[in-house]
């Protein structure tokens, strides 16, 4: 008897022994890139089948890929397909790309995403289930910067903005922690974009900051960012812009676009003022789905809680407080922390407490396209494969999409002019 439990537990053990069920984030980011590009960059990938081949019937690394995104995403499809190898106008990598919006803007436009990079693991998801690739993880990293194509036409992206914002730097300041360029961990990211294009020398760059980048450190962080782009033989030429004409919130980013001056000329200059606005007025109510779950009302605890700390700061002379937002004008700027309690933009309701946005308005007050909301096409229409909490960390980090298109057509048609 002592034998056929000692045979039993052998067994078990031995069935703990496994192959891996799924490929991790590096070999996913690797499978969905060669299989996106087939660049010999990703050549990696054909070892997948090694150790993955026993997933799949027709061992290849397309059926690989088909069989991992179902497994991860339950589809065979996604909203937001890159462009066919050979049908693409122009080429672009997408760092620091959140959940996409670059991405989705610069496609709209005609371009192949060739890398893409992010490090938070839930935009990760909500970037895959949206346009089939599994960004790359820390762009610190060489082994995964060795993993950028040779050749690209546009570098892009939302460098993190936390060490030059007014609050990242107010908080940073308050705990005694350093900021901007002196941030070891953050701050420092800019100069990795430099080592990009300096390795691989793209026509243009197009970068997205918050509007305090201008200010920061008495204007010395923006100084330095400007003279280290144009040392490398790019021009520069920032503006700062208020989504608030693309979409129903008060949004203004400071952009940076450059172009190489050894392809283009000395004489190079983005015009931010070809951008081509639309001349219908947003409002919020546009963006508000007609039924809402009871969930997204503020409880009687925090309404009161929120109506007192507005007070306490009015009677200090100061302006902090919930923005209650007028539903025929545009709403506050949304930030990662509107899951905490969605006070910058609450939206009135007759009778009852004020709610929070919906993760899907929050996704279509950042312009993205939400069914039925703004999109009347339900198979294009952006998935949200994550909680509520993650959804609004992802949409309050995320650049205006509609108005990163607006200027990235003028950045296009620039790309043109090449000799």
């Amino acid at each position: 008897m002592d034998e056929k439990v000692e045979l039993k537990a052998s067994k078990k053990k031995l069935s703990k022994i496994k192959r891996p069920i799924v490929p991790d984030d590096f070999e996913l980011a690797l499978l969905s890139h060669y299989h996106s590009t087939k660049d010999v960059v990703y050549g990696d990938a054909v070892d997948l089948l090694d150790k993955y081949g026993h997933m799949i019937e027709n061992v290849s690394i397309d059926a690989l890929y088909e069989k991992v995104q179902f497994m991860l995403t339950h589809s065979h499809s996604v909203p937001f397909p890159s462009p066919e190898l050979g049908a693409e106008r122009f080429t672009f990598i997408d760092l620091f790309a959140g959940i996409g919006g670059f991405r989705m803007a610069l496609q709209n436009l005609g371009g192949k995403c060739l890398f893409t990079s992010e490090w938070d693991k839930y935009s990760k998801q909500t970037y895959f289930a949206n346009y089939g690739d599994f960004p790359f993880g820390d762009i610190t990293s060489e082994q995964v910067k060795e993993h950028i194509p040779a050749n690209f036409d546009i570098l892009c992206g939302g460098f993190p903005c936390q060490p030059f914002s007014l609050a990242g730097v107010s908080k940073k300041n308050s705990l005694g922690r350093l900021h901007g360029f002196q941030d070891e961990k953050q701050g420092n990211l800019f100069f990795h974009i430099e080592d990009i294009l300096r390795t691989h020398r793209p026509k243009a760059f197009f970068l997205e900051n918050v509007k305090n980048l201008v200010s920061h450190d008495k204007g010395n962080t923006f100084k330095v960012i400007k003279q280290t782009l144009l040392d490398l033989d790019y021009s520069f030429d920032p503006q700062v812009i208020d989504g608030a004409a693309f979409v129903p919130q008060h949004r203004e980013r400071t952009f940076m676009i450059g172009f190489d001056k050894r392809i283009f000329g000395d004489d190079m200059k983005f015009k931010f003022e070809n951008i081509q606005y639309p001349t219908e007025k947003k409002a919020v109510r546009g963006i508000l789905q007609a039924e809402v779950s009871s969930k997204y009302t503020l409880t009687d605890h925090l309404w009161e809680y929120l109506k007192a700390y507005a007070k306490k700061h009015r009677e200090k002379g100061n302006g902090f407080g919930f923005g209650l937002a007028n539903l025929d004008s545009v709403t506050r700027t949304i930030s990662a922390r509107y899951h905490k309690d969605g006070s910058e933009i609450l939206i009135p309701q007759e009778g009852k407490n004020p709610r929070r946005l919906t993760p899907q308005e929050a996704a279509a007050l950042q312009g993205y396209p939400i069914y039925p909301i703004n999109t009347k096409n339900k198979k294009k229409s952006l998935k949200i494969p994550v909680s509520d909490t993650q959804a609004y960390r992802q949409f309050g980090n995320s650049v205006v999409m509609p108005l990163i298109q607006a200027v990235g057509e003028q950045v296009v048609n620039l790309l043109q002019l090449e000799n």
